[in-house]
């Protein structure tokens, strides 16, 4: 009996994603625009006092009027993620020689892992979004901008001198957003492309990505080279 051929009329999950490629810390949009992402630090606001209250808000109008393009702020809670840390228990009580010390992490260890599976407790992050259009190249004539407008995604992937010349643009603005979110008093770091794709595995893949931990990207480059 013939084997059944592959359904390839299924649509891939990617046709349906704004992304066409992700690199040097940039998101390259179907559009032709460009994104970068920063994961920014939380301050607890309702423990602050009232004259540290109005100068948060104070800064933030601040940062608001100081924008020149718009930015998106993204909230995400996820599950708390403690495998990692688990993991580094578990290798420091192989090689623990004390019995009573590997008998306490052991049972810490089993601790930590219930109060994770039953607590469900849910961790926040914080991330902001700074966009890069062709749209805002004012010095470059309409017909040029248009022709890049049509087909966009061809061009920066052929043309790596123009994708740098974007890509320099977008980070003057980021490095204004990170300004600006310093002077509250906030910290932020701009997610280089193991962090980006990760983050649109785990958001895109949320229960997979839980058992399915995603390699890192250089080790996957290498291991194809090889």
């Amino acid at each position: 009996m013939p084997g059944r051929k592959a359904n390839n009329s299924t649509p891939s999950t990617q046709r349906f994603l704004q992304i066409s490629e992700i690199k040097d810390d940039t998101i390259i949009m179907k559009d032709g625009s460009l994104r970068a992402v920063l994961l920014v630090s939380s301050i607890n606001f309702a423990l602050k006092s009232e004259d540290e209250q109005n100068a948060i808000i104070s800064g933030y109008v601040s940062f608001l009027n100081s924008l020149e393009s718009p930015l998106q702020i993204v909230i995400q809670s996820r599950k708390l993620d403690l495998d990692q840390y688990l993991e580094f228990l578990k290798q420091a009580e192989e090689k623990q020689q004390n019995d009573l010390l590997k008998i306490q992490m052991a049972e810490y260890r089993q601790y930590i892992t219930e109060l994770v599976e039953l607590g469900n407790i849910m961790t926040k992050r914080f991330y902001v979004v700074v966009p890069y259009s062709v749209f805002g190249e004012k010095k470059r004539s309409f017909w040029q901008r248009l022709s890049d407008i049509l087909s966009p995604a061809s061009i920066i992937n052929l043309d790596q001198k123009r994708f740098l010349e974007r890509q320099k643009d977008l980070f003057v603005i980021v490095d204004r957003a990170m300004t600006g979110l310093s002077s509250m008093g906030l910290r932020s770091q701009v997610l280089d492309t193991q962090s980006l794709i990760e983050l649109f595995y785990n958001t895109y893949n949320p229960t997979v990505s839980r058992n399915e931990k995603l390699q890192d990207i250089n080790k996957l480059m290498m291991e194809q080279k090889m």
